[in-house]
This record gives C-alpha cells, sequence and structure tokens, in this order.
C-alpha cells in the first residue's frame, strides 16, 4: 500500500538517513508536539538541527499526490513495544520536525481530517543522526492518479469506496510495511563563502539596484538620493555616515514667514510730533512681518536605530528679520520721533550644547545622558508653564523600557532680543531648577502622565528693553511714584500635567500650585507671599474626519492692593508662569493667546503673545512674574476637521471673565471693573503640500469682541488679526 525509502545523507555533522515514502494526505508542516501521556522531559532543549551523538531527530514533508503539501497532520511516533512517544503537527508548509528522540523501532501514523490516515507498523530508526522523510496522503472519496493505488503507488491495485467487508479491507487500513532500503548517497559538496556571499567595505556602501518598472512614476522604490534631496537617502540628513561607521551629520534648515494685520487698543500718542491727535485711544491698526532662519547642525555618535545617540554636538544659529507698521507715534519705540515703523534684524545663538550618554541600563534602549549648554526645554505638554532655549544642563533618561522617563534640569538666562524674542548674549540674572518624571500607560493605555517641580530664582535689577521702555522692574505702583525698588522672585511650582486618551476619549489636563515670596511687589508695594494655582483641562473625541474639544481654564486672581487684604494677610493670590508659550484652547486661533493686549498708560501687558494669563506683567521675557493679577476664567469650544489628507480645518470659540478685578480697579484708578473680558472667535486653515513638515502654510482670522468689564478698561471696539505662516523646512 506505500512504498518507502531510507537513504544516507552526508552532511557536515554525522550522515542521516532519509526516507521517502509515497501516502495518501495532503501537505502540510508541522510543529513539534509530544503526545501528552507520554511526553518526553524536554527542559534542557539544545540548538535546532544540533541534536546529541545518541540520539536521533526525524524531518520531512507532507504532500498530496498532486504535490501539494498538507497542514495540520498529526504525525504520531510509538516505540514499538514499549511507553516512549512523540508527536508532531506539520506547518503550513507541511513540514514537520522531531528532534532528540531515543533510537530504536517506531510505528508512525498520520492523521488528519478529511484524509485517509497512514499507519507503518514497523520502521527502523536505531543508528543515531537526523533522518529526512517524505510522505504521500489522499482525501477520503478520491480516486487514485490512473496505475496507482489509494496510497499512490505505481501498480498497485485500486480499492473501492470505503466499505468494510472481508474481501475489501477499510480502507484506513494498511498491510504490513516492506523493509525500507537503504541507498547510499554521496556526500554533499559545501560550496565555499564567496558562491553566496560578496565581501563589502561596509553596509552604507550597499549600492542601490535599479529599478525601471514604471517609466512614468518617479516615485518607486530604490530612488538614488542627492544632497538637495531630504526625502530618500542623503548623507546630510544622517542616512550615511559622515566618517568612520558610526558618526552622523544631520543638517536641518527651517525659514518661517509671518504675516500679521490687527486692531489693538492703543493710545493716542498726543505729543509734539503729532500735535493734531486728541482723545485718549487711538487708531489700533498694525501690520507685521517676520522672518526667521534657522539652520541646526547635528553631529552624533550613534548606529541610526532606536537606541539613544552616544555623544551628539548641536549648534542652530537663528536669524531674524521683522517690521512694523502702526498708525499712533510711542508704539515703535519709546521715542515718538522715531516715527510709526520699524525695521529690526538680529541674530542669536538658539541651540549650542554637547551632550553624552552616562550608561546603558537595560537592554531595552533605557538609559542615562547628561546634555549641557544652550537647549531647547518645554517643561509639560501645552507650554503652561515654562518653555524656553537656554543655557543649562540637564540630565535626563529612561526607564522600565521607555515607561518612565525623567529629567532634572538647571538653566541659567540670557537676556531676550525685545522685537526678534532670540537669545543675546547679556546676563539675565534668572535661574531655574527643574525636575520631572512622565509616567506612560498610566491607570489606561495610552495616557501619559507627569510629575514636575519648578523652582524660579528671578533676581531682577533694572533693564530696558531694545526700543527703550523699562521693563524691569516694572514702571507701575512704586517705581511711578518715584521709589525704585528691584526685587527678587523666589517661586515654588508643584505640577501634575498628563496627555492622551482613555478610550475613545483624548484626555490632557494641567494644575500647578505656586508657592514662595517676592520681596517688593510694585503693585502691593511691599513684600508678597506667594500662594496662587492654575488648571486646565481640555475633552476631546475623534469622529471620523473630525474632531471635537471643550476645554476649561482657569488662573487664580488676586484680591489684594495697598488698603486691603495685601496690608493685611502679605499673600498674592495672583497665577503666574516662569516664561509660558501656551498651546491651549486655540492657541493661534484665538486673538487672547496670540496676540500682546497692553493696558494703556501703564508700561504693562494685560497679556501677552501666546499667553492666557492676565499677569500685568512688563514684558513675558524680560520682565518679571507678577503675582498680584486678576486671574481667568475661560471656556473653550472647537473642532479640527480633516477636509483632505493635505488640507485641515479649525474653528474655535472662547469666553474670558476675570477672575478677581481688584488688582485691575487699584493699578488704572478706576471702580468698579466688571469681569467678562468678552468672546473670542477664530478660525482657520493649514495646508501640506507634500503631505509632511516640509512645507507648511497656516492661516486664518480671530476676533474679540469686548465684554462689560473690557469695554470699561478700554472702549467697545472689536479686536481683530488676520494672520498667515509659511514654513519651509529641509
Amino acid at each position: 500500500m506505500y512504498r518507502c525509502v531510507l537513504s544516507r545523507i552526508a552532511r557536515r555533522t554525522p550522515r542521516f538517513l532519509v526516507l521517502s515514502c509515497s501516502l495518501v494526505f495532503l501537505p502540510a508542516l508541522f510543529a513539534q508536539q509530544p503526545i501528552p501521556e507520554s511526553t518526553e522531559n524536554q527542559s534542557n532543549r539544545r540548538i535546532p538541527e544540533r541534536a546529541p551523538a545518541s540520539m536521533v531527530s526525524l524531518q520531512g514533508v507532507v504532500r498530496d499526490p498532486q504535490g501539494q503539501s498538507i497542514a495540520s497532520v498529526t504525525i504520531e511516533l510509538r516505540a514499538v513495544g514499549g511507553a516512549k512517544s512523540y508527536a508532531a503537527v506539520t506547518d503550513v508548509e507541511g513540514i514537520f520536525r522531531l528532534r532528540e528522540m531515543h533510537p530504536g523501532d517506531y510505528e508512525i501514523k498520520l492523521t488528519r481530517e478529511g484524509f485517509q490516515a497512514l499507519d507503518m507498523p514497523e520502521v527502523h530508526l536505531n543508528k543515531p543522526g537526523s533522518f529526512a522523510v517524505e510522505f504521500t496522503l489522499q482525501r477520503w472519496g478520491e480516486t487514485p492518479p490512473a496505475g496507482k493505488g489509494p496510497s499512490g503507488v505505481p501498480g498497485e491495485p485500486r480499492m473501492p469506496a470505503a466499505t468494510a467487508t472481508p474481501t475489501t479491507p477499510y480502507p484506513g487500513l494498511r498491510g504490513p510495511s516492506p523493509e525500507p532500503t537503504l541507498v547510499e548517497v554521496s556526500p554533499e559538496q559545501i560550496p565555499p563563502a564567496s558562491a553566496n556571499f560578496v565581501p563589502g567595505p561596509d553596509r552604507w556602501a550597499v549600492p542601490m539596484p535599479e529599478w525601471q518598472r514604471y517609466e512614468t512614476q518617479p516615485d518607486v522604490p530604490y530612488v538614488k538620493g542627492h544632497w538637495y534631496d531630504p526625502f530618500n537617502r542623503n548623507k546630510l540628513k544622517g542616512d550615511y555616515p559622515i566618517f568612520g561607521q558610526r558618526w552622523f551629520f544631520d543638517f536641518t534648515g527651517t525659514s518661517k514667514t509671518g504675516f500679521d494685520t490687527r486692531r489693538l487698543p492703543v493710545p493716542s500718542g498726543l505729543d509734539s510730533a503729532n500735535p493734531g491727535s486728541s482723545g485718549f485711544f487711538g487708531r489700533g491698526e498694525q501690520a507685521a512681518v517676520s522672518e526667521n532662519l534657522r539652520l541646526s547642525f547635528d553631529l552624533f555618535r550613534g548606529d541610526t536605530s532606536f537606541r539613544p545617540v552616544d555623544f551628539r554636538v548641536r549648534f542652530t544659529p537663528e536669524f531674524n528679520l521683522n517690521f512694523l507698521q502702526a498708525r499712533e507715534h510711542g508704539i515703535v519705540d519709546v521715542d515718538p520721533r522715531q516715527g510709526t515703523t520699524r525695521f529690526d534684524s538680529h541674530v542669536g545663538l538658539q541651540e549650542g550644547f554637547v551632550e553624552a550618554k552616562l550608561h546603558d541600563l537595560s537592554p531595552n534602549y533605557d538609559f542615562v545622558s547628561v546634555r549641557a549648554g544652550i537647549q531647547q526645554f518645554t517643561s509639560d505638554f501645552r507650554g503652561f508653564l515654562f518653555s524656553e532655549e537656554q543655557p543649562g544642563v540637564r540630565i535626563f533618561g529612561n526607564l522600565g523600557s521607555n515607561r518612565f522617563a525623567y529629567n532634572l534640569a538647571w538653566f541659567y538666562f540670557l537676556e531676550k532680543n525685545t522685537n526678534s524674542g532670540l537669545n543675546t548674549f547679556e546676563n539675565r540674572g534668572q535661574q531655574v531648577y527643574l525636575a520631572n518624571l512622565y509616567v506612560q500607560d498610566f491607570l489606561s493605555k495610552g495616557y501619559t502622565t507627569e510629575f514636575s517641580f519648578h523652582y524660579n530664582r528671578d533676581n531682577g535689577g533694572i533693564h530696558y528693553d531694545d526700543n527703550g521702555f523699562l521693563v524691569r522692574p516694572e514702571p507701575i505702583g512704586a517705581v511711578v511714584n518715584g521709589q525704585v525698588n528691584t526685587h527678587n522672585i523666589q517661586a515654588y511650582y508643584l505640577g501634575w500635567a498628563s496627555n492622551g486618551h482613555i478610550g475613545r476619549l483624548n484626555v490632557s489636563h494641567a494644575f500647578y500650585q505656586a508657592l514662595g515670596h517676592d520681596d517688593f511687589n510694585t503693585i502691593a508695594g511691599r513684600r508678597v507671599d506667594i500662594n496662587a494655582r492654575m488648571g486646565a483641562l481640555e475633552l476631546s473625541i475623534d469622529k471620523d474626519w473630525a474632531r471635537y474639544r471643550a476645554s476649561f481654564f482657569y488662573a487664580s486672581g488676586d484680591s489684594s492692593n495697598r488698603s486691603g487684604a495685601s496690608r493685611t494677610d502679605g499673600t498674592a493670590h495672583g497665577f503666574d508662569a516662569i516664561v509660558d508659550d501656551t498651546h491651549f484652547a486655540g492657541s493661534d486661533f484665538s486673538f487672547w493667546n496670540s496676540e500682546g493686549i497692553r493696558l494703556t498708560g501703564t508700561g504693562v501687558g494685560l497679556v501677552s503673545p501666546f499667553s492666557l494669563l492676565p499677569s500685568l506683567r512688563s514684558n513675558k521675557e524680560e520682565g518679571q512674574a507678577n503675582f498680584v493679577n486678576p486671574g481667568l476664567f475661560l471656556f473653550n469650544l472647537g473642532a479640527d476637521f480633516e477636509l483632505t489628507p493635505k488640507l485641515r480645518a479649525f474653528v474655535n470659540g472662547n469666553y474670558l471673565r476675570f477672575d478677581r478685578t481688584e488688582s485691575l480697579e487699584l493699578l488704572l484708578f478706576q471702580r468698579p471693573i466688571a469681569h467678562s473680558i468678552g468672546t473670542d472667535l477664530g478660525a482657520g486653515l493649514e495646508y501640506r503640500p507634500p503631505l509632511s513638515e516640509n512645507i507648511v502654510i497656516r492661516g486664518g482670522a480671530s476676533a474679540l469682541v469686548p465684554g462689560d468689564g473690557f469695554k470699561q478698561i478700554y472702549n467697545g471696539q472689536t479686536l481683530f488679526s488676520l494672520f498667515a505662516n509659511v514654513r519651509f523646512q529641509f
């Protein structure tokens, strides 16, 4: 009913026997699986294909008569007259393997649903070594090929359909197996290494193969890169070593051009240069254009994988050109003779640091590194508290297969150029110490939380900005009264923030508690202790191509003034950040967030650009934190729409209120001032032509419709902004 050929074939290790049997079954591969009732102890598993010299291995393939492999065939081997048994199941290619069996005589049985079973009562595997076998199985009810019996063996008489009669044996039963025939085969000749391997100097020099499948389609595999092409392999973008095997160079060039037309509340500018002015508020329309060119040179040693770099040197200068057109004097410069236009330029060093990995902590890319020099750092997900590019020393890394990430940092500030916001080389006299810990998959998969501590030590001093305005100390309160007292601030922040999703719900939040003291607050006219807090929460959900957002922001306000609580309890409750760069509640599509609004006639701002806090500080970057301020309530609704893969639309609406107005009443000598600021509406588009971040065009419009409190401070005019910016990146 079947035929077997057992042959000896030489390999590099002792010879093995090949057993070739024609059977009736479909092809399938099998993985070794001992029979439960008598399994062998395989705790000392050895390398595949390397059985001990005293053991036997059997491997083979199962096919049907047409030569197709059969999967999920069970192969069972039971020792003749013994208790040992082994089993395996063929894989998708019909292959099975049985390793580390004891030599002896075995009964082999092959079974699979839908196929005729195959029994081999006695197969001799008496000699240690490896054996190979091939079986052929036939489906039930399938007629064997012409001239073959049901097992597929030529010349074997055909059996009728499955009927169990004395003259017609049941098709699943087989007679005794003939003794396998041993055939001696010449040893296999191992080819030389040169036949399979081509030596090369390194893996980076492997040439790109030619590819010409589509004559009119340029975007095909194996595109050869050029130095000016950032999308394919490029030595300037870190795709090849710049020298050696592990030193890489990455150049990034970014051009950002911004346009902004706006209406802001400004004073009339009544002076000898403009004697025809009348009224307190003047014409607030302004136009601003800026161009920033940022060049980043990054040399690092590593292997371009997920493994953190071993050593890095980065140098990033930034060039700025800016132009401002106003309609009133005294806006572009403290000297009204400078007119209503200003053109300025500046070059700043925004990054210049050395980084070294101190130690690898695990094989899962956990590490600890140190970075020293001017470096970029944002301490939370949305830039609520601290976002700067300043000199410092930072120790950072991760633990637990990157589930935990941490930072320990100290920054020593440089002064900023007023009109560009870039670094100068003048000492600022301010230091920030911080530590934070990020925990991924906190309570829920995909939800990351952060715990942080910040210490802001600002030693103040007297400082005038580049346009000639006094910004430190703030020109209000005691300074206006003729008493110029520089003051020092020591503020401590305890923070908890998060970003991610819990199920389908996207969640982002932040909470900060500020403590410490200001040794002379100019509005309070005395030393004040700090006890203030800030909270923010954004919830959003994605539905098809849209994301719907709802958010809330709160910053505590101060009710202190010279004749009231400030004199009695000496505590300032208005929250202020170190240097924030807030991206929340609409970001640049929010007028309140994106435009700086000055308090006319005071020399301080109600709110700074890209900040939500009405902090009453002279300048977000050059001034000092002020904890005697009105605070804020903000309620937000918005949505983002993926119109196409390249085009995204945004709509945003905010309602704003002051928490407390006593500090404004004191500062402006005006009472009462209502709490309502107004309604802030915005909309815009973002377009990415190459479907990447290399070209991004972003533009929109926003407006602030004043509420009662805002009208009492300024007037009833609606403030607006039309903006656009274009970013190119190589």
